[in-house]
């Protein structure tokens, strides 16, 4: 086999095999559980635009996003085969525990990725396909091939991918970007450092047994702590703008309130944590309840604009 770096570069003579690995290794490389995040907002962000989708092109959307976001986790983890195979968080994906080739994940996702881009385009417009494509390659190129190995900020600067969901999803409505959607994609962006630093606190030693410069790493757990309650401060704050900009109501601006004052609770509790505290509770609490507050915020805002049409009268989302 020749190689290049820590992946596989093309197949030596006699090498030309393929794996055994089952439906289940493959779906398993689409990160579903992130996937699902990825469906939730985009479909919150369907339902909270302006306006009506055909249900079949509603559909068709949203599956493109979903296949989409597959697909970029197929190829992180393509490009990432060599430090998941060491960190015991990720050591039994299928291509580090060797149910799938690295060379099959790659087809796989560059695959997906067309697909996905290309029927989105054709179905609903060139524009939101444009920024599904720029998500696919955000995610792989600037975050997995560049940021994650090359500076603490990787998380700051790559949660954008994960951000542009529910942007993707009020253009397929609207066909534009609008300051509503820049809300939606800043809960997300703000979000994420929290959510993936209070993880970064507890698997502090498997990215330092991979060289991934990961802030509590890099600076310190007493800096990472202070920057996990400055951010989960700005998500609670910008959480809250869809009712101070009309397009939600005050119930759901309140409720917004209160589930970020708990969010901000949960991060002061983590800053107060002893450094080199082995259990790392109050980490693992937040990373926890940071993934259900994202949930609540959206479904809360989801709610609202139901309940809004129901007492307008003004017709359903489709």
């Amino acid at each position: 086999m020749t190689v290049i770096g820590n992946h596989e570069a093309l197949p030596d003579e006699g090498e030309m095999r393929l794996s055994e690995a089952s439906a289940r290794d493959y779906f398993e490389l689409l990160k579903p559980r992130v996937m699902s995040l990825v469906v939730f907002t985009a479909f919150a962000g369907l339902v909270l635009a302006p306006g009506h989708i055909n249900p079949v092109l509603g559909f068709i959307a949203i599956l493109c996003i979903a296949i989409g976001a597959g697909a970029s986790g197929a190829l992180n983890m393509w490009y990432d085969a060599d430090i998941d195979a060491v960190m015991t968080r990720t050591a039994r994906r299928p291509i580090p525990a060797g149910r799938i080739l690295a060379k099959e994940a790659l087809a796989f996702g560059l695959v997906l990725s067309c697909f996905s881009v290309v029927i989105l385009g054709l179905a609903i417009s060139w524009f939101t396909a444009f920024l599904l494509a720029f998500t696919i390659f955000f995610y792989v190129v600037i975050y997995t091939m560049w940021l994650k190995r090359s500076t603490p900020q990787n998380i700051v600067i790559g949660g954008a991918a994960g951000a542009f969901p529910p942007m993707i999803g009020w253009a397929c409505v609207t066909g534009t970007v609008t300051i509503e959607s820049i809300v939606l994609f800043l809960i997300i962006f703000l979000w994420t450092p929290a959510h993936f630093w209070a993880l970064a606190l507890f698997k502090m030693k498997d990215y330092e047994a991979v060289g991934v410069p990961m802030l509590p790493n890099v600076s310190g757990e007493r800096t990472t702590k202070n920057q996990i309650v400055l951010y989960a401060v700005l998500t609670a704050v910008v959480a809250v703008v869809p009712a101070i900009l009309g397009f939600a109501s005050v119930g759901y601006g309140i409720l917004a309130a209160l589930l970020g004052a708990v969010f901000i609770y949960c991060s002061i509790a983590v800053r107060r944590m002893p450094d080199g505290d082995p259990k790392m509770v109050p980490a693992k609490k937040l990373f926890a309840f940071s993934i259900f507050y994202l949930f609540a915020v959206f479904s809360a805002l989801m709610l609202d604009r139901l309940a809004y049409l129901l007492m307008t009268g003004t017709g359903g989302l489709f």
